[in-house]
């Protein structure tokens, strides 16, 4: 699998919750490549949670600093990157994420709202998850639309067996020379 990638970043799209860190991660230490999630990253730049920055400095902030994160890792090779639900929203960001391989992991709402039932740190679902989920995926699914890979995730699926299924998949999508 490493000499198909040569070296390409692996980028993990998809909304809050479908387990962007927890299978790359698994991705990671599959394929010998080092892991970054981008939210960690503006967690330890900013020196505050992802919700202190959304609510003293606002999202435009926040997407400011996911937009310089990004930036910064798409000039190494041989990761594995989450990436905030977001970050596809950006037209800039595309000319980063187009550096690697774009999965898009896509999780139905239903599951989505179980998984971060307890979860009170996500800024964008203080009030009425549900349709707040609901309405950032309309939004956002004809940009995550757009990743190069395509992984529909049902609920029985555990991260081993989806990032196991990225894998076989990865070579159906790379051009060969």
């Amino acid at each position: 699998m490493i000499n198909v990638l040569k070296g390409v970043n692996l980028y993990l799209v998809g909304m809050m919750g479908v387990g962007k860190t927890t299978v790359g991660k698994l991705l990671a230490e599959e394929i010998g490549y080092r892991f970054v999630d981008t939210d960690e990253v503006i967690v330890k730049a900013a020196g505050k949670s992802i919700n202190e920055i959304f609510t003293e400095n606002g999202e435009a902030e926040f997407r400011q600093l996911e937009s310089d994160v990004l930036a910064q890792v798409c000039a190494y090779t041989k990761l594995v990157i989450a990436t905030g639900g977001g970050i596809i929203m950006q037209q800039h960001n595309w000319s980063y994420l187009h550096h690697g391989l774009i999965v898009w992991l896509d999780v139905p709402v239903q599951i989505i709202l179980q998984r971060l039932v307890e979860d009170d740190t996500r800024p964008l679902l203080q009030d009425d998850p549900e349709s707040k989920l609901r309405s950032l995926l309309e939004q956002r699914q004809p940009m995550y639309s757009q990743a190069d890979l395509h992984i529909t995730i049902s609920a029985a699926e555990t991260p081993a067996e989806i990032a196991k299924r990225i894998l076989a998949t990865i070579p159906s999508v790379l051009k060969t020379p």
